[in-house]
């Protein structure tokens, strides 16, 4: 079971491939995706309709049952937004 401090409790779609993230303790973070792109896992999140469908599950973020990203990496690897 995830850390609650770690949920992902909203999720906005931005501009470029960019998360804006709130989390469980009321954190907001910046996560730009286009980094991950690269990968195999991720590259069908490339198209930009697919991207746009993002959703929370499980705490974390995921856009079927085949791409999903831990909410511990989304919040590890987010950039603060003041």
């Amino acid at each position: 079971m995830p850390n609650p401090f770690f949920d992902v409790v909203d999720v906005k779609v931005l501009d470029d491939w960019k998360l804006l993230l709130t989390f469980e303790d009321k954190s907001v973070k910046l996560f730009d995706f286009k980094p991950l792109l690269s990968e195999k896992l991720y590259a069908p999140l490339k198209n930009p309709g697919l991207f746009k469908h993002a959703e929370i599950l499980c705490g974390g973020v995921a856009w079927n049952d085949e791409i999903d990203i831990a909410p511990e990496f989304l919040y590890e690897n987010g950039g603060d937004v003041s």
